[in-house]
């Protein structure tokens, strides 16, 4: 979650109609300022409340009323140049520039830091009227937190809260988002609790900011907790379905896990590459591994996934598992012809040996033994049953004698040997 760089030309318009509604007033002031009765707005804490609302005195006065009318004309440097001019020992005067100096430069690029000094001079004095004092004050901790000063930030969020009573969800939000910035990860929960207790309508960022919380201290069950309510809240965002699903998955809950991912995927709301894999494990995890297979091959064909050895010995495996040997073969030959490795071929040819398609076991396991070079006794062994099962006898007995070469087949080929020999003799075979 981020915050816009430049907030605050609302505030800065607002300042300055207030500013101008105090300059109509300002000649009628001597100048000290003059004081009258106000009503304290019901927010603010009782025992800050104030009794009388100040204006600026008359000389100060007409040079903020010059300097505003300068602003209005879209010279917001020479209404600068005015305030800049203003020299006053009055403690509200001074404030009161200083906090019109502070709006001016705070909507200008760049000039933050300059904006942060005028404002937080005007907010210690504690001489401005009770709205323009909580404004600063606010305006203070929003820029400190644009700056990325968030120790500063809180610091001002916090005197905010204490000095006005209000319950602000916004600023509970960027409490908890600056807590997170200080790594101060176990002090975001509470403000982003009141940020959703105090909102007026649900706000998915609070809730971000929990999950953010519990999931970086590794406490999941929580972060579930707080991700399912996203869901219930926000159904119409995809990503806290996948989110879900991947929490679940993380404490090792998988039937949970593939019952939200496949609902999201019949929404329309998986459609990353990852998110299609996670899928598939998850059919393959709970003991559906057809299903599994299907989405992982459609994922292919659609280009989700790409053509490479890795992806074509996954699903030529997923086939494995739901039994479609002649699917499973048919795909890691297609891994081999990428990668070359053995391994892949002698699967195959594994695959085609249980479906009885002998002679193309014994093309996909000729070419494993081409590509290895070492531990080939089995390869042997296996070329030697291919060969036996269509009656090529000779064939089978090369492989045999070949095999007994390895000392980790030489017992099977020597148990073999008697065997095939007595078969061929039965046939009329001369070996």
């Amino acid at each position: 979650m981020t915050f816009t760089k430049n907030p605050i030309q609302k505030l800065l318009v607002a300042t300055s109609v207030a500013v101008y509604a105090f300059s109509a007033n300002v000649a009628a002031q001597d100048d000290k300022g003059k004081d009258q009765p106000k009503a304290t707005p019901p927010s603010v804490c009782a025992d800050y409340q104030k009794s009388s609302t100040s204006v600026p005195g008359q000389r100060v006065g007409k040079k903020i009323q010059n300097a505003f009318e300068e602003y209005s004309n879209d010279n917001v440097q020479g209404a600068l140049e005015i305030l800049y001019d203003i020299d006053t020992s009055n403690e509200f005067d001074r404030a009161y520039t200083d906090r019109f100096i502070g709006n001016l430069l705070a909507a200008q690029e760049g000039k933050a830091q300059e904006a942060l000094r005028y404002l937080t001079r005007a907010v210690e004095a504690n001489e401005l009227n009770d709205s323009e004092q909580f404004g600063t004050m606010k305006l203070v901790a929003d820029l400190s937190m644009q700056e990325e000063n968030y120790r500063e930030a809180l610091k001002w969020y916090q005197r905010w809260l204490d000095e006005t009573c209000k319950n602000n969800p916004d600023v509970y939000v960027r409490m908890s988002q600056a807590y997170y910035e200080t790594k101060q990860l176990d002090k975001m929960v509470a403000p982003a609790n009141k940020a959703i207790q105090y909102a007026e309508k649900p706000d998915k960022n609070p809730y971000v900011l929990k999950m953010t919380s519990y999931y970086e201290r590794k406490m999941y069950p929580q972060a579930i907790e707080v991700t399912e309510q996203l869901v219930k809240l926000f159904p119409e965002t995809d990503q806290w379905w996948t989110q879900l699903a991947f929490f679940y998955m993380l404490v090792e809950n998988y039937p949970q896990a593939l019952q939200t991912m496949d609902l999201a995927y019949k929404q329309g709301y998986v459609d990353k590459k990852s998110e299609i894999k996670a899928l598939a494990q998850l059919f393959a995890t709970n003991g559906i591994p057809y299903k599994s297979a299907k989405l992982y091959e459609e994922a292919l064909n659609s280009g989700m996934i790409e053509k490479d050895a890795k992806s074509f010995a996954t699903i030529a495996n997923t086939w494995h598992q739901a039994k479609d040997v002649l699917k499973a073969a048919d795909y890691y030959g297609k891994a081999g012809a990428l990668s070359n490795d053995p391994d892949h071929f002698r699967r195959q040819g594994s695959l085609l040996m249980a479906a009885q398609e002998y002679g193309k076991a014994v093309r996909a396991l000729d070419k494993a033994i081409s590509l290895a070079t070492d531990d080939k006794g089995n390869l042997y062994m296996s070329m030697m049953e291919a060969n036996f099962y269509q009656g090529k006898f000779k064939e089978a007995l090369r492989y045999v004698q070949l095999a007994k070469q390895d000392s980790s087949t030489r017992r099977s080929a020597n148990s073999w040997e008697p065997y095939i020999r007595e078969k061929a003799k039965n046939r009329g075979i001369q070996l």
